[in-house]
């Protein structure tokens, strides 16, 4: 397909039906704009779904957090796990909850949230380490980053099989093969559904920028340039890392002496995706990164569909 036959992007978004957020959503990303809020405050929208309340305490209830004795409380869980915290679940869950499962070719939402996952828990680590306090942010960030990727192969299959395609199992960038062919790219989309849906500023900056190298964040923005580096992940259906030697050097020009080794950090994050993934009801990828990134020649295949790729 030629550039001169690709779909406006803004032609396209404003024709897509674009699911809302649920009002408990919306309403606790407004209570989070307001600096005084606490723990109080968080609980309300929560406990008026009681669907939601169930959720957030079977959440702060988990073997994850591992408090010696059960909570019974929204306000309570709150206070103990971080009011960003809470709001981060909150807001997976939605969205989770909200993205159509297409069927376009290689496309797999299985796979996709497998590497969003992957690749939020690696922004809050580095955020961590960092010692940044918006380390929340920054796994919310690349957690979104490829929530557009559904919807667009929902209401352009044809498109996206070609697209997905062209991937060539990774060899390609999904946004660079959008771009050659489109003009745009997912993560422009992703943005405007961020703003449709009244996101976080800081959220919409970072998923903004997340398809740049890592050197390229400007202004010096560390937060950024963790979250660009997140999308250079491996996604678990590609059968080689095609960007293991970009990602370490990227780690390398940013996180220099004093830092943890690029194994230990996956080491880090394969063990938290562990815990936390079957509480988000996400199965664990055949291979951990930390095998991933220790396999030279890259032979083995996985035999699972293609995913997005970022």
């Amino acid at each position: 397909m030629s550039r001169s036959q690709a779909f406006s992007l803004d032609k396209l978004l404003a024709n897509a039906q674009l699911p809302a957020l649920p009002q408990s959503a919306i309403h606790l990303l407004q209570v989070s704009q307001d600096p005084e809020a606490g723990p109080a405050e968080y609980a309300v929208p929560i406990e008026a779904d009681p669907g939601l309340a169930s959720q957030v305490l079977r959440f702060v209830n988990s073997s994850y957090f591992g408090f010696s004795r059960e909570i019974s409380s929204v306000k309570q869980g709150i206070t103990l796990v971080g009011t960003k915290t809470i709001k981060n679940f909150v807001l997976w869950s939605a969205v989770f909850s909200l993205m159509p499962c297409p069927k376009c070719g290689p496309f797999d939402l299985r796979s996709l949230w497998q590497d969003s996952l992957r690749r939020a828990l690696f922004a809050r680590e580095m955020g961590k380490i960092c010692r940044l306090e918006e380390r929340e942010e920054l796994f919310a960030a690349a957690l979104l980053q490829d929530m557009a990727v559904p919807l667009l192969a929902k209401e352009v299959p044809d498109l996206y099989v070609q697209l997905l395609t062209a991937r060539n199992e990774g060899q390609r960038r999904l946004s660079t093969v959008e771009r050659a062919v489109c003009g745009w790219d997912h993560a422009e989309a992703a943005v405007w559904i961020g703003r449709k849906w009244n996101l976080p500023d800081r959220f919409i900056e970072l998923i903004a920028t997340h398809l740049l190298d890592a050197s390229e964040a400007r202004n010096g923005d560390l937060g950024a340039m963790i979250v660009a580096l997140s999308a250079a992940l491996p996604p678990v259906s590609d059968a080689i890392w095609h960007e293991q030697a970009s990602f370490d050097a990227g780690y390398t020009r940013l996180f220099r002496q004093g830092f943890p080794s690029v194994e230990e950090v996956l080491q880090r994050v394969d063990e938290e995706f562990a815990e936390v993934a079957p509480l988000l009801k996400i199965g664990i990828p055949a291979k951990s990164l930390v095998e991933i990134h220790q396999e030279k020649n890259g032979s083995e295949t996985i035999a699972e569909p293609v995913a997005q790729g970022a």
